[in-house]
């Protein structure tokens, strides 16, 4: 238990330490767009048709789930209401960040571990370069960018995906089932949401960074540490959920 403590902390202490790099990073000298535009469409528009899929399927099932037992109550009219608070506020961020940080995160940790195990790591500071600001710089910034986007996406098909099920299913005619959604979204739900996504965004980068920077062992590390980023990633995004909901409940 102790050791398993010390590790977790040994590990929070460098992804600390990463954070400041970057920070320090980015603000010390002006960020190389092209690169990060770049990385935007590779980790973030690429990562589209994920966030669709899951986010369409998603709504469709929470309207019928919440039909079914609304129905009991009387309250079957509300579906509209229970289908946006629960998408913008809390699966929409969620699962959005556990898809694209289990596709994004991998690919991350595959691609910098590759790098730091056949040395190219080691030319980029043999060059008076810093693998940071190379390597971690553009793939932070590009996240934090791009979750919160496809959150928002997520959000509005995951509504659509709850109106075709209202719809076609529960026969309320689509401008009641609108209706509702309007009337129980707030300007403070949908920050909640966009908030949620930019720490989750945070750190996902970070850890999938650290994994492939750490990664040591030939081809079989960089495989144990995308499989440790696509775990604690996951992890972090579903403990921090519920401080991160505490936190915007309090506001």
């Amino acid at each position: 238990m102790n050791s398993f403590l010390d590790l977790a902390l040994g590990h929070l202490g460098a992804i600390s330490l990463l954070f400041t790099q970057t920070v320090r990073e980015t603000v010390r000298k002006k960020p190389e767009w092209s690169v990060i535009l770049d990385q935007m469409h590779h980790l973030g528009v690429r990562s589209l048709a994920i966030a669709t899929v899951t986010a369409l399927f998603t709504g469709m099932v929470l309207a019928l789930q919440t039909s079914y037992s609304l129905a009991a109550y009387g309250a079957k009219l509300f579906v509209g209401d229970i289908v946006a608070l629960s998408l913008v506020r809390e699966l929409g961020p969620v699962l959005t960040a556990l898809m694209v940080g289990g596709r994004v995160g991998a690919g991350i940790t595959a691609e910098i571990g590759t790098m730091k195990v056949t040395e190219q790591i080691d030319a980029i500071r043999a060059m008076a370069a810093n693998p940071v600001r190379k390597l971690v710089v553009p793939k932070v910034l590009a996240i934090l960018i791009m979750l919160p986007i496809l959150t928002i996406f997520a959000d509005f098909v995951g509504i659509l995906g709850g109106l075709t099920m209202a719809t076609t299913s529960l026969n309320q005619p689509g401008a009641f089932y609108m209706q509702h959604v309007v009337q129980a979204l707030s300007v403070q739900d949908i920050l909640s949401g966009v908030g949620k996504s930019i720490f989750f965004a945070l750190f996902i980068s970070l850890i999938a960074c650290h994994s492939g920077l750490s990664a040591e062992g030939g081809a079989d590390g960089v495989g144990r540490a995308t499989t440790q980023t696509v775990v604690a990633a996951s992890l972090s995004v579903l403990v921090s959920d519920f401080f991160l909901t505490k936190f915007f409940l309090a506001l």
